[in-house]
């Protein structure tokens, strides 16, 4: 199978040499014209997300370039030596190309495993190659058996079901069995580092729309907002905000409490009836954890959190086995169609090679018979027909069972010289 990956994951290669290499949505499509320029004959499909940046290439009639030659090309689009991106790559070639292809779309290989975002983005980079002209017969074949591999994971398990990163854990597993809507929810955030910054992004995809974000450094905050439709305030405003709160994410980096009893006492006084819901992600806790108690709040830590997402991570675990059985499953059942379809040539060769003999004796015995109407000799033709068939089955049925061995090259070798067939 003549399928060839280069690429940098999180497994092997530096968050810096990621960004270096990765590719946004133009360049991806910049870089797929001039693959086809440079590799007219060859398929491609660049996928490029914040965790890998991946080239796939194929080919039906002829091995894909060299992996010197795939990384050699993507460095250069990046403005880097190939040198210097060859030495974190991760290489894979044939079947185990096509496994990790099929692993990565079932997020079997992603980070965090089980997050549904790879298989949009692996959908995107293949999308991007249709539409460049890059995805031919075996890359179409492959990415669409890759996304049927990762409905089936989604389908069969519990996989994606076990969220085990903390912010998707808060806003799926706890948010949301306080507040069926987030969209008519006044959310404030209260710090603007990765974590906040993360749990706002899960809430923002989740229907967030009235967004404050507070935080000491004004600029960060506004940088933070811009990118959600949010609002910013400083920290002198914080008190004020969550009064107007209904879900509150707090992950700032602080020695104190943050939010002691009577501070929540005037937030408490100023608010309206309802339920309040907290997320302190911060550590050490940046609420008092006894304002937990009062009615209608719901406080939750990020050791809370913490030990639901270990939970989650060890029910997740029992899940893998059979996702894993999955892909190997349809990676065998993509392999073995492959391999079939690799002999259809020879197939043909040898029926059209029977064809000549076949008319020789059809005519011959004709010739020989006395004169027979249209219905009797279309019967003897059948009758031949049926004769080409029968004799061609046995061979044909075993290159079907050697293509799901994978023995199937030598068995195809074989009748090749035995029948003396011609390219």
């Amino acid at each position: 199978m003549n399928i060839r990956m280069v690429g940098w994951t999180h497994r092997t290669a530096p968050l810096g040499v990621r960004e270096k290499l990765s590719f946004s949505p133009s360049q991806t499509l910049e870089a797929l014209e001039r693959w086809r320029d440079e590799f007219a004959s060859v398929e491609m499909v660049l996928l490029s997300t914040c965790n890998r940046v991946e080239l796939y290439a194929a080919a039906e009639d002829e091995a894909p370039p060299e992996a010197d030659l795939c990384i050699d090309f993507l460095a250069r689009r990046r403005g880097l030596s190939g040198i210097e991106a060859a030495d974190s790559v991760e290489h894979w070639l044939g079947v185990d190309a096509l496994r990790h292809l099929f692993s990565v779309a079932a997020s079997l290989d992603s980070m965090v495993i089980g997050e549904p975002q790879i298989l949009n983005q692996v959908k995107q980079a293949y999308q991007a190659a249709v539409q460049q002209a890059t995805a031919g017969p075996m890359l179409h074949a492959a990415f669409q058996a890759a996304l049927q591999a990762a409905r089936r994971v989604a389908n069969e398990t519990a996989l994606h079901h076990r969220r085990v990163s903390i912010p998707s854990l808060a806003v799926a597993d706890f948010a949301q069995q306080i507040f069926e809507r987030f969209d008519d929810k006044h959310t404030v955030v209260l710090g603007a580092g990765e974590m906040a910054e993360e749990t706002l992004r899960y809430l923002r995809d989740n229907g967030a729309r009235h967004i404050t974000v507070v935080n000491r450094s004004i600029d960060r905050a506004e940088a933070l907002a811009a990118g959600v439709g949010g609002r910013a305030v400083g920290w002198d405003q914080a008190i004020e905000a969550l009064a107007t709160a209904d879900l509150v994410v707090s992950a700032v980096g602080s020695e104190q409490t943050l939010i002691t009893v009577e501070q929540f006492a005037r937030i408490e006084r100023a608010r309206q009836p309802g339920a309040l819901f907290v997320l302190d992600l911060g550590m050490p806790r940046n609420f008092d954890p006894s304002i937990g108690a009062r009615p209608d709040v719901f406080l939750y830590s990020i050791e809370d959190l913490k030990a639901a997402c270990e939970r989650n991570r060890r029910q997740r675990d029992r899940e893998l086995p059979a996702a894993r059985r999955i892909v190997e499953e349809e990676v065998e059942r993509f392999a073995a169609q492959w391999r079939h379809r690799a002999a259809h040539p020879l197939i043909a060769r040898l029926r059209a090679d029977w064809q000549k003999p076949k008319e020789d004796e059809l005519q011959r015995l004709l010739h020989k018979l006395p004169p027979l109407d249209a219905k009797a000799e279309e019967e003897i033709r059948r009758s031949f027909d049926r004769l080409i068939n029968k004799l061609l089955h046995p061979p044909l049925e075993s290159l079907r069972d050697e293509a799901h061995r994978g023995n199937y090259q030598t068995l195809l070798d074989a009748l090749a010289r035995l029948f003396r067939l011609k390219d």
